[in-house]
Formats: C-alpha cells, sequence, structure tokens
C-alpha cells in the first residue's frame, strides 16, 4: 500500500515543474519570433493591493513583482512602457474599455474571463505544498502519513487534493490559511498543506518554526492554472510581443532574478 502510494505521489509532483526556480513557457516558444506588427508602447493597468506583486510603498511608489516584471517586458520588446493602477473591481473594465493594453494583477484564467481577453503564457504557477515543522523537513515522507494529523483549509481545492489522494490521512480543518499553519507551529497538526504561494509569505515570518517538505504539486485543474497577463481579446501584436519577452526573459535569467529577489522563501 504505502509502495502505490509513493508512486502515486512521485508522479504527481510533475518532474519538469518540481525544480526551485519556475519555468512554465513550452520549450518550443524559444523559436517565437518578435512580432511582425510593431507596438509603440504597452500600457499594463495593474492594481495597488497585492504585495508582493502590484502594491504602494510606504512613499506611495508603485513597486512589486509585477511591476519589475511589466517593466522587463517593455524593455525586453524596447517600446515605451507605462504602468497605471486602478482598484480591482475596475482594472478589468478599464482593459475592454481601451484604458490599457495589458493587465498584469492576477485576473483569473476563467471560461467567462475568456470571452473577453486573451491571456499571455503562463508566467508563475500557483503549487500546493507540504509545510512541517523545521526539524520533520529533511525526513518527510507524504506516503508515511497515515498516522499523522494535516492541517488544511476548510473547503478547499487542497482539501479535496487530500482526500483524492491520501484519503487514510487525518485532516484538521480550519476557517484559513493562517490558522491551519498555525496549527502546525503549535504542534497541534504534524504538517499543512495548502496554497504554497500564501505559505511562502507566512513562512517567510516563521523561518525558525517550519519550512516547505517535499516536493511541489502543479494541479492547474484543482489549485488554478496560475498568472499570466490579459490582453483584449484579439490583440495579437501585443500578447504576441509579451509571449517573446517572457520567453527571454527566462532565458537571460531575469525572470529568476525577479523571482528570488519577491519571494525570498520560494515556493517552488
Amino acid at each position: 500500500m504505502r509502495l502505490a502510494l509513493s508512486l502515486t505521489l512521485t508522479l504527481l509532483a510533475t518532474p519538469a515543474f518540481a525544480q526551485s526556480l519556475p519555468y512554465h513557457a513550452d520549450p518550443s516558444a524559444r523559436e517565437i519570433l518578435p512580432s511582425a506588427t510593431p507596438i509603440p508602447a504597452i500600457r499594463f493597468l495593474t492594481t495597488a493591493d497585492f504585495p508582493p506583486f502590484n502594491f504602494r510603498d510606504a512613499g506611495g511608489e508603485l513597486i512589486g513583482f509585477n511591476i519589475d516584471l511589466a517593466k522587463r517586458i517593455c524593455a525586453e520588446v524596447n517600446v515605451a512602457c507605462t504602468i497605471q493602477a486602478w482598484p480591482w473591481e475596475q482594472a478589468a473594465n478599464a482593459l475592454t474599455d481601451n484604458q490599457g493594453d495589458a493587465l498584469i494583477a492576477g485576473v483569473d484564467l476563467s471560461e467567462e474571463n475568456g470571452v473577453l481577453f486573451d491571456f499571455s503564457s503562463i508566467y508563475l504557477a500557483l503549487p500546493g505544498r507540504f509545510v512541517t515543522r523545521a526539524g520533520d523537513v529533511a525526513g518527510f515522507d507524504p506516503a508515511a502519513l497515515d498516522s499523522k494529523t494535516v492541517a488544511v483549509r476548510r473547503g478547499s481545492t487542497h482539501e479535496a487534493f487530500m482526500q483524492r489522494y491520501l484519503p487514510d490521512v487525518t485532516l484538521s480543518e480550519f476557517d484559513s490559511e493562517i490558522e491551519a499553519l498555525s496549527a502546525v507551529e503549535d504542534s497541534k497538526a504534524d504538517a499543512f498543506f495548502g496554497d504554497a504561494m500564501r505559505a511562502s509569505f507566512w513562512l517567510n515570518e516563521h523561518l525558525n518554526c517550519c519550512g516547505f517538505a517535499g516536493d511541489a504539486y502543479f494541479r492547474p485543474n484543482m489549485f488554478g492554472e496560475g498568472l499570466a497577463i490579459a490582453v483584449p481579446a484579439g490583440h495579437d501584436a501585443v500578447r504576441h510581443a509579451i509571449d517573446w519577452a517572457l520567453v527571454r526573459l527566462k532565458d537571460n535569467g531575469a525572470l529568476d532574478e525577479l523571482y528570488l529577489r519577491w519571494f525570498p522563501v520560494g515556493f517552488y
């Protein structure tokens, strides 16, 4: 039973993604050429309420991973760049109203949004990961959780993942990821399983307590496809330029540099 379970979990942790640094582009994307249709500029829209992706610092300046990425994309394509922050509830409408050329703000890749927008390639996927106390990280084995308690957020897709793939593990449900992670810190649970990105923010403030254990699990149909840049439907020249720049930024190391700068506790 344990051997079969171990094999199942090994297959779930897709090797191409179980790296310390993100890479989500199709290898054939390296063959993409710059857009044949020139674009004079890219007007990026974003929000200012989602640190560390897009937010304002103490001086009111718009900063974050997405902000730096937008600037690097424009520099790679060699076009002028503007970045304007909108309230979250207005940002998508601003894009459809031609107030900008691209929206970099974590827009859900849903069927509904797919009618309105086209999306770039994924630049950051959102895996699920286990967190344990620091002393348990090195010897962590997901196939040995049968006698353990794993904390999860109640009703989450990560809870559903555990119920589907590790049905014999005892789950302890909490109303939020913070409560579930705190249960591990307080030894009320042996491990946590949930959204790795949000867990990385918590771990950044609890480095002496806990750490990621085991592999990252990528399940787009359960955890979401990840982060991409939205452009108005049919604006292929802008989308093509962004995709080309994302491949270039990965190949020249700039994307890794941004990831390490803004996510000191990496979630891959």
